[in-house]
């Protein structure tokens, strides 16, 4: 049975007119995303994946970031060609996003409660005693004791991983086809940290949303991404299964970020390290952005950008050494 497809991305572009010059932060971004899927994005600080998600939920910082080409079909609509008032609508209802740190998403001065109601009073437009219902059974969807007492608390009266499940908890009130969760457990210990990605997994099952992980950490891709999508200076470079991306990573970033993952069965002297910095976005060199860090770059690749090579279905990469007849 096929999955009924929630997001795609095509050849989105999201630039900042600077002083500088324009950023190309997003630069021909395109992926696909199905019900109950997990969409791994990963790549070094700056290559554009939280821009790529703020573009999805078009918070694109303005005045200088402008998304100025492509489209983003959420179920069959061009977000894109939808007014700021019909976006208000459908940030929190259809889709929702996780950001790195709870506190950055919860008001101090307001309770739990408050908070978790809010999204529920405006999507939904339940009564009050409803809506106080919904409440307390969203914070027990989340595994958060004693829900009576806890949403009339305040945020600094929980712990970090506790706040991350209210936010969790906020963003899943209205059940939303999409969410998008933003370096989700970059704040709590490593413990917590596999406690809540297994409630974020089984929450998914249960509700059947689609899910973008944007992260550093290739351990939590591995645990729990279905597909993976590689960014460098602002373009997927590489996008496949979670299983192909690491046993038969094909660009040499992807290799090279696999590489530098210490192996625990293995002792190594010294791990693997990628020469030089990521280019800047307003002054992008010729051809293969990666090109100045890569070891096995060719002249071709410092000319021109690679066209998109199929590996196999579902296996797609930018790179010269796998184009058909080159390299």
């Amino acid at each position: 049975m096929t999955s009924t497809k929630v997001l795609e991305v095509k050849d989105l572009k999201t630039y900042f007119f600077t002083s500088r010059g324009v950023v190309k932060a997003v630069d021909g971004v395109s992926f696909e995303l199905a019900e109950g899927e997990t969409l791994g994005l990963v790549g070094e600080s700056g290559c554009g994946k939280t821009i790529t998600c703020q573009s999805v939920l078009r918070l694109v910082p303005a005045p200088a970031g402008r998304i100025v080409g492509g489209e983003i079909i959420l179920e069959g609509e061009n977000l894109l060609s939808k007014k700021e008032k019909e976006m208000a609508h459908i940030r929190g209802y259809k889709v929702s996003m996780i950001l790195q740190d709870p506190m950055a998403s919860l008001n101090p001065v307001l309770t739990i409660g408050a908070q978790v109601a809010e999204p529920i009073r405006i999507h939904q437009r339940l009564a009050t005693r409803s809506v106080w219902e919904k409440v307390k059974e969203m914070l027990r969807l989340v595994r958060i004791p004693s829900p009576e007492v806890r949403m009339k608390e305040y945020p600094h009266q929980m712990s970090g991983g506790m706040r991350q499940r209210v936010v969790g908890a906020i963003m899943l009130s209205c059940q939303p086809r999409l969410l998008i969760a933003d370096e989700p457990t970059t704040s709590l210990d490593v413990t917590i940290q596999a406690q809540y990605l297994k409630l974020l997994k089984e929450l998914q099952a249960q509700q059947k949303f689609a899910l973008i992980v944007v992260t550093h950490d290739l351990g939590i891709v591995a645990k729990i991404c279905d597909r993976v999508a590689v960014m460098y200076a602002g373009k997927i470079v590489e996008n496949g299964d979670v299983r192909d991306i690491f046993y038969h990573p094909a660009h040499p970033y992807t290799q090279a970020l696999l590489g530098s993952l210490p192996k625990i069965f293995e002792r190594e002297e010294q791990l693997m390290t990628i020469e030089g910095q990521p280019p800047e976005l307003h002054a992008l060199p010729q051809g293969c952005s990666f090109a100045p860090r890569c070891s096995v770059a060719q002249d071709l690749c410092r000319r021109e950008y690679p066209p998109l090579s199929v590996l196999k279905e579902g296996h797609l990469v930018h790179c010269w050494l796998c184009a058909s007849g080159k390299g």
